[in-house]
């Protein structure tokens, strides 16, 4: 087992700064969960997930609990109910997600909003190359990842009811400018790369304006993939979701092709054999999308989008960093925050440029 793996893989005891009372939980899940029977016994998974998430057991079924953290928070920050509405859905759509049970509004239950989810089987993949697999599967995997991620992109929203879920249209747009002043709120040195990209970015935005469902952060470590089969189960960490440009949504899945080694997370698939690992290729993985997704074309301005998803990566490294600054968040993970910002942005400029 890897070191990321065995980092993030299973659950451990509730962290201190996340307990509440078991007893008001469970006669509330008597009253709102269909079929529950208890006692019921808690524990915390591990992986590290910005909302806190914990696996509840109980005679009748486990599942799972997902919650805002406690303490102060931004307005728009760790919305469990926004994940909920995009849960329940694409469930009812029969996208690859867990069967929601019920959202509770209520602080006094666990200490702030949660809702709770069924709990689904199977594996968590945290290396992108995965270790312990072979060649088949890994092969069979990749391609139901991406079939996964162009049947997201290809739902109706209004259908889903999910119209008001975000505002379409001028994605980029918007999305430059939130990052670009985020980034300037949180600066702590003069990086001249993003200097570069706030100028750049704004003026080479491609004319395409498509909209869909996005998930925000479609990765590996984000799906359960079922127990014996190279196949998703469920799509989970909805919190970043919205209606946006779907060529956003699969162009940030494609840095786990692009992704140098910097230090923070998993190192991608830069200098690994794809071919001897069964992991298509970037260009046959993009391929396959666009043939899923009616892109005849293939996708244009690839590199605009590949200088997009650094600059913006960058800039939330960088608001931990500010954190930091500000004295909000731990100094040990500013370290490695600031020492990632640069090569990120000099990877975005490398796209802008078309290097």
């Amino acid at each position: 087992m890897s070191d990321r793996q065995e980092q993030n893989a299973g659950t451990s005891d509730v962290r201190e700064a996340h307990r509440f009372g078991v007893g008001l939980l469970e006669d509330y899940m008597a009253s709102h969960v269909d079929g529950f029977c208890g006692p019921l016994s808690v524990s915390q998974f591990k992986g590290g997930q910005s909302n806190p998430t914990y696996l509840l057991e109980a005679e009748s079924a486990r599942y799972v609990l997902r919650r805002k953290p406690p303490g102060k928070l931004l307005e728009s920050a760790h919305a469990v109910d926004r994940e909920y509405r995009i849960i329940s859905a694409l469930y009812g759509a029969g996208f690859p997600v867990p069967r929601p049970y019920v959202l509770c509004e209520d602080v006094a239950i666990v200490g702030t909003m949660f809702f709770i989810m069924e709990f689904v089987d199977g594996r968590i993949f945290w290396d992108l190359d995965m270790p312990a697999s072979n060649r088949g599967e890994r092969a069979a995997l990749y391609d139901n990842i991406n079939e996964t991620l162009a049947n997201l992109h290809s739902f109706d929203f209004s259908a889903l009811g999910l119209a008001d879920f975000g505002k379409p249209g001028n994605y980029f747009s918007r999305q430059i400018k939130r990052w670009s002043g985020q980034y300037r709120a949180s600066e702590t040195a003069l990086v001249d790369a993003m200097e570069r990209l706030i100028d750049w970015l704004p003026e080479n935005i491609p004319d395409d304006d498509s909209t869909s469902i996005v998930h925000g952060d479609f990765r590996l470590d984000n799906l359960i993939v079922h127990a014996t089969q190279p196949t998703v189960v469920a799509v989970l960490d909805w919190e970043l979701s919205t209606i946006g440009h779907p060529l956003a949504d699969f162009t940030y899945h494609l840095m786990a092709w692009q992704m140098p080694d910097i230090g923070i997370g998993s190192t991608g698939l830069v200098g690994k054999d794809s071919v001897a690992l069964g992991i298509p290729c970037e260009e046959d993985y993009i391929a396959r999308y666009c043939e899923r997704t009616g892109r005849s074309g293939g996708i244009d301005d690839r590199h605009f989008y590949s200088a997009f998803n650094f600059f913006r990566l960058a800039a939330i490294l960088q608001g931990i960093a500010g954190r930091v600054r500000d004295g909000t968040a731990a100094s040990a993970h500013a370290e490695q925050a600031v020492r990632a910002v640069a090569p990120l942005a000099a990877q975005g400029w490398r796209y802008a440029c078309g290097k």
